[in-house]
């Protein structure tokens, strides 16, 4: 089981890149493009975790012999 960084740093740099995004939106009164750039950050990480969620089911499954 390798444990990979990469995906740990592309989660971080969503999440900065994200509130960045944010805090400048709601600085200059954009507060619903601000709560869309948030929405868009989360479904992206969302996206990026599927297969390594998939991947977890199938060691569980392995594991427990289901």
């Amino acid at each position: 089981m390798d444990i990979d960084i990469s995906l740990i740093l592309k989660i971080v740099g969503v999440g900065i890149l994200v509130a960045v995004s944010t805090s400048i939106l709601n600085k200059t009164g954009r507060d619903e493009q601000a709560m869309f750039v948030t929405l868009a950050g989360i479904i992206t990480v969302m996206l990026m975790l599927i297969g390594e969620i998939g991947s977890l089911f199938e060691i569980l499954r392995s594991t427990f012999g289901f």
